[in-house]
């Protein structure tokens, strides 16, 4: 018998089963997998991976409340929520409302993409030329080059402003205009043009407000309004607004933002009329719909202008979207943070498969991560794969020799200490240990924490680098 006829009944096997179809207890059983084996994205190599359910790191990093769905073979699989809305709160379910955060863009990048398909918006021409209550203001940055839709929509229009902070409850709320000009009530700055557009991409939520200013420009519309009847109805995202404030009816179940240590925000959540950058109100079944749309088409865009959205403009974003490619596999992704809320939307642009993660707290990054690392796992994806490290052998008097104090930004510092042979770092009540990978490179199986490097100077001075901070050991 030949390798070939050897190999022959196990390959039938696995395409009758994969022909089976998933039976409820199937999902049942899958989603206990997903719900008990949240994972950190480092294991050091020879050593156990550690799981923990989503209660735990809940608890872990002072997240209240937390809601996922799973998309697979293309459509939602399932979708759970899992905590309370607020402390003593009713709990979190699938209809659960989180505010999407920069989640908000993709979507409001599809309702400017609409009007383009419509004739009423050119991806290339100077904006100036459609918009009527504001104009970009020309400079010597915008002698040659212009502020474009297709660069508002790709963070490559030169324009300021990353984010926003919203506004709380006992605060006033700008309109769009003063925002756009940083006026008062307005928190933010002028949104204004410092890098010559199409030059280099730059993460501007300040370009998604000039954008939400043009659509509402050409078609007389309130956003809120155009994104209904442009997406949200189309693609039966029922509960999802891009109304600020939310709508009493719609706060009825809607989760309330929580800082990094569990307290609830005052008024519950913020308010943002940057609507297009940071306002969406949904939960993560609605944006796994948005998700299945990007994948399948073709109900609100052309499928030449979906194509334009999913292609790379400058850097690994397209037109709303992160664009990657892991071991073949293409996928779209897009993460948000508002005051109290943290999601991540993550699909692949073949095979109908993704996750839409949203919780209703500042830690909830790191936690969304481990959901993600646990979904892939189960469903055997190739992106959000724990990572194995190698631990280097270090001598003792270099691991002590970094002990100390270190001041990495205006009220953050980072305490270093040596303990029975092992380095550890403590922050903000935060104690973790460092693993070497060299003799000056560090990593920790926190998702959190990044990468850290130490250098010696010649008058033996040390300093610390930890992602894009650095500062020298004081006292010594």
């Amino acid at each position: 018998m030949s390798a070939f006829e050897n190999r022959l009944p196990r390959f039938l096997a696995a395409v009758v089963l994969a022909a089976l179809p998933v039976t409820a207890a199937d999902i049942d059983a899958r989603i206990q997998r997903v719900e008990q084996g949240l994972r950190a994205g480092t294991v050091i190599g020879g050593q156990p991976q550690l799981k923990w359910t989503v209660s735990e790191r809940q608890k872990f990093y002072k997240v209240p409340g937390v809601s996922i769905a799973v998309i697979a073979d293309g459509r939602v699989e399932w979708a759970r929520g899992y905590g309370v809305v607020a402390e003593n709160g009713k709990p979190v379910d699938a209809q659960t409302l989180f505010q999407a955060a920069s989640i908000s863009k993709p979507v409001a990048s599809m309702v400017a993409l609409h009007l383009v398909d419509e004739g009423k918006l050119s991806l290339d021409e100077d904006v100036n030329l459609r918009l009527r209550s504001w104009k970009v203001p020309e400079s010597e940055f915008t002698k040659t080059q212009k502020v474009t839709l297709r660069r508002l929509l790709n963070h490559s229009a030169g324009l300021t402003v990353h984010g926003f902070g919203g506004y709380a409850a006992d605060e006033a709320v700008p309109s769009l205009l003063d925002v756009l000009d940083g006026k008062k009530p307005a928190n933010s700055a002028p949104i204004r043009v410092d890098i010559t557009p199409g030059t280099q991409g730059r993460y501007s939520g300040g370009g998604y407000e000039i954008m939400q200013q043009l659509v509402m420009d050409v078609t007389g519309k309130p956003f809120p309004q155009l994104a209904q009847e442009f997406v949200l109805g189309p693609l039966g995202m029922t509960r999802s607004t891009y109304q600020q404030p939310l709508p009493a009816d719609l706060g009825a179940n809607a989760a309330a933002g929580h800082d990094n240590h569990g307290v609830m925000l005052e008024g519950r959540w913020h308010t943002y009329p940057e609507m297009a950058a940071a306002g969406l109100w949904t939960t993560p079944s609605d944006l796994a719909r948005f998700v299945l749309e990007l994948q399948k088409g073709s109900r609100v865009l052309k499928p030449a202008t979906q194509r334009e959205m999913l292609t790379k403009v400058l850097g690994d974003y397209g037109l709303g979207l992160g664009l990657m490619e892991t071991d073949g596999r293409k996928s779209f992704s897009h993460g948000g943070a508002n005051e109290g809320f943290r999601c991540m939307l993550f699909g692949y642009l073949d095979g109908g498969s993704g996750a839409v993660v949203m919780t209703n707290g500042d830690n909830g990054s790191a936690l969304a991560d481990e959901i993600l690392r646990s979904v892939s796992a189960e469903y055997e994806w190739a992106d959000y794969r724990t990572k194995e490290r190698t631990v280097a052998s270090v001598p003792p008097d270099v691991l002590q020799g970094y002990a100390g104090l270190y001041a990495l930004a205006p009220g953050f510092e980072v305490t270093v200490t040596f303990d029975n042979g092992r380095l550890f770092a403590a922050a903000q009540g935060k104690k973790v240990e460092l693993f070497p990978e060299s003799p000056t490179s560090f990593f920790s199986l926190e998702a959190d924490v990044p990468a850290i490097r130490f250098t010696r100077a010649s008058d033996n001075s040390v300093e610390m680098s930890a992602g894009s901070a650095t500062a020298k050991r004081q006292g010594r």
